[in-house]
This record gives C-alpha cells, structure tokens and sequence, in this order.
C-alpha cells in the first residue's frame, strides 16, 4: 500500500491525477479478496485455510489469483515510486530517512510484535478453544513475522536504496520518452525471462524468512519501483494516452480469456504435473513467467491510461476511502481472519462462504481503516 500522503503529486506531473487515489482503493480491495480467494480454494498461503473440493470454483478462484498476482502488488510499487523523488526533493535525506522510518518503520514493529502473534492465536483457538491468549504468548516463537506488511519492508528498503543513490547522483533531469506498446510488451517479456531464472532458485511460493519476501516476483517490484520514479520525473502520468490504455485494454483480454485457458488445454494435452508452471525450470515455467508480466505491464499501462480520462473526478467518498489504504492494509488480515474463523462452523461450502467473508472483509477493513485515521498520533504513521 503507497505510503505516500494523497496529496502529494508526482514531480513534473501537470494536471489532476486523482485517480490515482481511486487505483489505490481498488487495489486495496483486491489484496483483501486475494487472500480471501486463498483461504477458501485459491492456491497461496495464509494465515487460515479452508479449500473447497469444487473443480468449477477452483478455476476460477485460482483465474482471480493469477491475474491479480501479474499485475497488483507491481502496481503498488510503481504508485508508491511516483511520490518518492518529490518527496526527497522537498525534504531532504535526512528527513525523507526519517518520515520513512516512521511512516513504515512503526507499522512493520507493531505487525510483528503485536498483532501477528494475536492472527496467530485466532487461527490456533479453533483447534484449541480453552487456551488464553497470555498462554498462547507462553509458547509463541514467531515474533519476527511480517505477514502482508513484507510489502512495507520491501518498499522501506528501496527507498533507503533511492537515498543511496541520490547522493553520488542526481536524477532531476531524467526524462525518458512515454513508452509506446511495443517498448511496453518488449520490456514485459524481457521482466519475464528474468522472472523465469529467479524463478529456478527462487520457486514461486517460496519466501525468504522472515522477511516474507518472494524473490521469484522481485525482478517485476524492482522493475516497477524504477519506473514509478522514472515516471514521476519524465511526465508518463501526465502525458498518459487514452487511446493505448484501450489497445492494451484489448490485450489484457486476449491474456486472459486465451491466454489463462490454454495452460490448462496444454497441461491436459501433454500430461505435465501442475508445478511444473512454477518450479524446476522447465518450459512451462518460461512460458507462465512471460505471461505473467505480459499481463501485468499491460495491465497496468492499462488503468493508468484509461483511468486518467474516465476515473479522473474528485468524489468526497473515493477520498475518505483513499485515505485509509494504508490502515486497511495493515488491518485487513484482522477482519478476514476474524471473519474466517468465526464462520469456520458453518456447514456450507467454502466457495459459498467466500460469498459472504469477501465482501464482509472488505466493508469492515475499510470502517475499521476509517476510524484508524481518526486517531491521533495513529493517523501520523497511516
């Protein structure tokens, strides 16, 4: 979730952008359907998992999964990225060091030592239901665990990364070209093919603990975080055109209602195991990794272009929403796993209870995120 504050532009970036804002409430709430889709029958890990047997919701949970992978947490960092060169610009080393460290610094802290171990214990009282939380405390060993905020971390490490940088080097006259589609899918493929080689040390699913990094999607955040300050300084938000927002719009379709299929019509004709798309190097795993980012960059080029003329009007209620994105991030994992466990006793099947802790995640994180910036001090940090 961009850390940055929404009223913060991108440097060099003339007009409204406010749906930007409007992006990142949309992409809230897809990271909340994400790991609900996960809990109830997509492949992913979470903190709570109880998977349907129906072949139907499966695909289709894991379609969501996929698609939402290629492209979203990319999206963050490059969003989060626009507001980095600015920001330093006004503030300095010393003091963007110090913002980032609290802005980031104090969530990562309190996910870890306070509210991933309380996660964990909700999930543990299913099976244990007489056990106190102080007990649970008594034997608990996982204090370093980030959870969802591995994201933070991620983006707290690039930007002392970007500090870094900007002192033996100065960036302000960088002004790249907007890309056309072709430079856009040439450069998604070449993403691709190092995804692919992360990939075979670095299997999808694979993390890097405790941080919860998954290297084998790196080589699309890193790429991203570096086109969002490239962004930010050669106009591309600004100068964003309608008309290829449609083209790769067209494109999108095309990966995804072709695209997505024929994994599965090749994996039934050929007859390799499933994992084969996402470990042990084989041809497969080239084949998904290039698709993947195809997916993603044009995707992403396409919100972008056609967000800027269709979802570019103020609203008073996107901006109290947009607002608390960061709390919701934070807090997310609270409400869905609350929810999760509370219905875990409800004889139904899980893709039907998927239709009712979605949606319930998502309406109580962004009421518990509304409230969270209301409090002072709090409202500081998110």
């Amino acid at each position: 979730m961009p850390a940055a504050s929404p009223a913060l532009k991108p440097e060099n970036t003339s007009g409204k952008i406010v749906y930007i804002d409007h992006l990142k409430v949309v992409l809230t709430v897809l990271v909340i359907l994400h790991h609900a889709f996960i809990t109830y029958g997509a492949p992913g890990d979470w903190y709570y998992n109880e998977k349907t047997t129906i072949k139907g919701a499966i695909i289709g949970m894991t379609l969501f999964v996929s698609v939402n992978q290629a492209f979203f947490m990319g999206f963050f960092f490059f969003l989060s990225a626009l507001f980095v060169p600015t920001s330093y610009d006004k503030k300095g080393a010393a003091k963007f060091v110090t913002d980032r460290l609290v802005r980031l610094g104090i969530p990562l802290v309190f996910y870890s030592l306070v509210l991933s171990p309380f996660l964990s214990y909700m999930t543990y009282t299913i099976e244990h239901p007489a056990i106190t939380y102080a007990q649970y405390l008594g034997g608990f060993d996982g204090w370093i665990n980030f959870g969802v905020l591995w994201f933070v971390l991620a983006l707290l490490l690039f930007n002392l990364l970007y500090v870094l940088f900007r002192l033996f080097a100065d960036d302000r006259g960088v002004a790249k070209p907007l890309p056309t589609v072709g430079r856009v899918i040439a450069f998604a493929a070449v993403v691709g093919l190092f995804s692919y080689v992360a990939r075979i040390f670095f299997p999808v699913g694979w993390s890097l603990k405790p941080f919860g990094f998954q290297l084998g999607h790196f080589a699309q955040y890193i790429a991203m975080f570096i086109l969002g300050i490239i962004a930010s300084r050669s106009k591309w938000i600004a100068n964003a055109d309608y008309r290829t927002g449609k083209t790769m719009f067209y494109i999108v379709l095309g990966l995804v209602l072709i695209g997505f299929p024929l994994f599965v019509i090749v994996r039934q004709m050929v007859g390799y195991p499933v994992q084969y798309y996402s470990v042990g190097g084989h041809w497969p795993m080239l084949w998904y990794a290039v698709w993947e980012q195809l997916l993603g960059f044009c995707m992403v080029t396409t919100l972008l272009c056609i967000g800027k003329k269709r979802w570019n009007n103020p609203s008073p209620i996107w901006a109290t929403l947009s607002r608390s994105t960061f709390a919701v991030y934070i807090f997310h994992p609270l409400i869905l796993i609350g929810l999760s466990v509370l219905l875990h006793s409800w004889a139904i099947d899980p893709a039907l209870k998927l239709l009712v802790v979605g949606p319930g995640a998502v309406i109580g994180s962004f009421l518990l995120g509304m409230l969270l910036v209301k409090v002072p001090l709090v409202n500081r940090v998110v």
